[in-house]
């Protein structure tokens, strides 16, 4: 299998409005706010004094916040180089990762998916997450794999990750803020 073409904009509007039990709320200035019960996971920001440019001290006007599981796949995105995810130290401590829009081509559409999905399956109610993981079987919606991720172009990821991801949604306990695991990419 191919990779898929470049990822647009309005490939992360597609795929994150198509999410089940997505609704989108207008931020402060009319930016885009994708909620899934009552949580953001795709959160289009307003200008803020902590993403600027280096060089002019502008600030971006293009910046999008996505949720991730953890702090180590936070740092495991932000770490590889090859994708065009950061951070800024206003985002210490939260699980999330930052993407310009002017950089999302750097994402394959699959690749975008991928975290999208992530970003909806770290915030959706434990019930939910488990639906839309047995409407989707392991490898017939998540996208090939990058160079380094955990399953690779033209293989459906492992059934024993799919398996993990099942007991430990099923064990998951809000009582303690624990999320659902990841679904998908993982990184060394």
């Amino acid at each position: 299998m191919g990779r898929s073409r470049r990822a647009t904009v309005a490939d992360l509007h597609e795929l994150a409005g198509s999410m089940p039990g997505v609704k989108v709320e207008g931020g402060s200035t009319g930016n885009e706010v994708y909620q899934v019960s009552h949580r953001t996971f795709v959160f289009f920001r307003n200008p803020r004094p902590d993403a600027f440019d280096p060089e002019t001290g502008e600030r971006y006007d293009d910046v999008v916040v996505l949720w991730v599981e953890s702090e180590a796949d936070k740092e495991s995105l932000v770490a590889d180089e090859s994708t065009p995810f950061f951070t800024t130290p206003h985002f210490n401590g939260h699980t999330s990762v930052l993407l310009r829009t002017c950089r999302i081509g750097q994402l394959s559409r699959d690749e975008l998916a991928e975290v999208v999905y992530d970003a909806w399956l770290s915030r959706a109610s434990p019930t939910a997450a488990r639906k839309w993981l047995a409407d989707h079987p392991a490898g017939s919606c998540m996208p090939a794999g990058r160079p380094g991720s955990a399953h690779h172009p033209g293989q459906p990821a492992s059934p024993s990750a799919r398996t993990a991801v099942e007991a430990a949604r099923a064990t998951s306990s809000s009582q303690y803020g624990t999320s659902p695991p990841r679904y998908g990419r993982t990184r060394p």
